[in-house]
């Protein structure tokens, strides 16, 4: 009775005080999620916003760092075998599912190997439909992928050697689920989850309100000893209306706002990405690399136009374009230029000393197309470029600058999802496009040039031998420098080759009330609750 009591009081808390100004008196952090939530359930976080809230809830062998390193989590340590088929997991004994009545008398459960087993084996299952089995596709032992060696060593064995696999672990899908409560819940697990986090499930009204409060029993603490979370609960709000949020957040009633929307970036930012002044006493800014890289495809199986053929084109191209100009001028500086290939600022293996793309150079332009055969662009033609209205000033500007060495574009906007389909059907030979890192390590951007993947993720179809050797071996190697070698010869080729034209690495966007501690940065933009205070 008492548990239920403090959970209604909990509630009642956080539902007045998202009207009542600034909610820093209540222990209790604020932030809106514009994109809606669809499910709870991790094996179904294909979306940041169900990444974010499952994050609050769940805890899977391992999680990442503010720069993106593997660490330690509900494995306190693993061993990869020599050949790198086999991995073993060290589970910790302090951690429990959050109370249920489905376990004995009704508290939490201790979380063993066996949990794991289950979690893993339910992403691979059809009749699950899990959008996260392709996690595990062709690359676990399909007669036993998952092993409990005892309570406490969890293996994973794998067909091939994958060197990437321990970052693909710290995603939200792989998360540890308890079998009796989703067997119970079936299907409604979705809005009844049960995890380890450090906070736990109040009360979800779709598209209104997420609760969330603390988990008292939660195992990990700070550097001091002291148990985590700080917060006594979240509130998730669900405004679709970015203008909306952002007059919550500038009244005080949201704790904490990411991204940068047209409707007020020029309110809160200037030219030159610096926050305005009039907003210094209220707010903190803060910005970090993102893994997203914005680029231009070229496709190399099919493509009518005859001069994209030529790699000294693609070349031209690339050099024709004034990347710094594009962040000062369309992005209130706001993004890196991308001078440095397709793996993004911010990935670990990331070296702008080692691996070298392509700069402003446009009299470098014109001597490439006179190379080609193309003196000032004669011959080649106007070339489509296809894109989708919300990147209609990127897309101008950079048809204006191709006009400076001759080269004329058409742009054809497309809905984005009508693009995304072309792409996959090579319908468009120049398009718009973007890749954001699904797990934080470099092979999630090299696996886009390599031949044996359809489109996604090979949406240039592109096709180079030497190329697939060298990401071969690198899914075979287990040393982290021979692994980020292979990388930057990797990425050395596709800037020689030039199917993309890399345009910038995207920023993370940070806004939050001075008030907010604790929260850290990412280049995942992963929001991280567990250590942030109000004070």
């Amino acid at each position: 009775m008492k548990l239920k009591y403090s959970i209604i009081v909990l509630a009642s808390i956080l539902l007045s005080s998202c009207n009542s100004g600034p909610a820093k008196s209540n222990k209790v952090f604020h932030m809106n999620i514009s994109a809606g939530l669809t499910s709870l359930d991790p094996a179904f976080s294909k979306d940041q916003a169900t990444m974010w809230c499952d994050n609050q809830l769940y805890n899977g062998l391992v999680q990442i760092d503010g720069a993106l390193h593997v660490k330690p989590c509900i494995a306190k340590s693993w061993t990869i075998s020599d050949d790198g088929l086999t991995y073993d997991f060290i589970l910790r004994k302090d951690v429990f599912f959050h109370d249920h009545a489905q376990f004995p008398n009704g508290k939490g459960r201790k979380v063993v190997a066996q949990d794991f087993v289950y979690s893993f084996n339910r992403l691979i299952d059809s009749t699950v439909a899990s959008t996260g089995g392709w996690l595990f596709h062709n690359k676990v032992d399909v007669n036993q992928p998952f092993e409990a060696i005892n309570d406490t060593v969890f293996r994973i064995h794998l067909l091939s050697s994958f060197q990437p696999l321990l970052g693909m672990l710290t995603l939200q899908y792989c998360s540890v689920v308890p079998k009796e409560v989703v067997d119970f819940y079936g299907k409604d697990f979705r809005s009844h989850p049960i995890g380890t986090g450090p906070f736990k499930l109040v009360r979800w009204e779709e598209n209104n309100t997420l609760i969330l409060k603390r988990n008292e029993a939660y195992f990990e603490t700070d550097t001091a000893g002291n148990r985590l979370p700080y917060l006594e609960g979240v509130r998730f709000s669900f405004i679709a209306d970015k203008g909306t949020e952002f007059l919550q957040f500038s009244q005080g009633k949201l704790d904490f706002m990411t991204g940068l929307d047209i409707s007020y970036k020029d309110k809160l930012l200037t030219a030159d990405g610096k926050l305005q002044e009039e907003w210094k006493h209220q707010l903190v800014f803060e910005k970090m690399p993102y893994l997203n890289t914005e680029y231009l495809g070229i496709s190399m199986l099919k493509q009518p136009v005859e001069a994209l053929k030529n790699k000294k084109v693609r070349q031209a191209i690339n050099y024709a374009i004034d990347r710094k100009k594009m962040i000062t001028f369309l992005r209130n500086g706001i993004g890196v230029p991308a001078e440095h290939g397709m793996i993004p600022k911010g990935i670990p293996c990331f070296d702008d000393k080692v691996v070298k793309g392509y700069t402003y150079d446009p009299q470098k332009s014109k001597q490439l197309l006179e190379e080609a055969g193309y003196p000032n662009g004669k011959g080649i033609g106007t070339i489509k470029i296809y894109s989708n209205p919300s990147y209609q000033d990127l897309i101008t500007n950079i048809a204006n600058e191709l006009t400076n060495i001759g080269i004329t574009l058409e742009i054809e906007n497309t809905p984005a999802t009508f693009l995304r389909e072309a792409m996959r059907k090579n319908e468009v030979p120049f398009f718009r496009a973007s890749w954001i890192g699904d797990y934080p390590d470099g092979e999630n951007y090299l696996t886009l040039f390599y031949s044996k993947n359809g489109a996604p993720p090979n949406y240039t179809f592109f096709k180079n031998e030497q190329y697939d050797k060298l990401y071969e071996a690198a899914l075979k190697e287990t040393n982290q420098e021979k692994v980020y070698a292979l990388y930057h010869q990797m990425e050395q080729l596709i800037i020689e080759e030039a199917p993309v034209v890399p345009l910038f690495y995207d920023e993370v966007t940070r806004f939050k009330q001075k008030y907010v501690h604790g929260l850290p940065n990412n280049a995942m933009n992963m929001i991280i609750l567990k250590e942030v205070q109000i004070k």
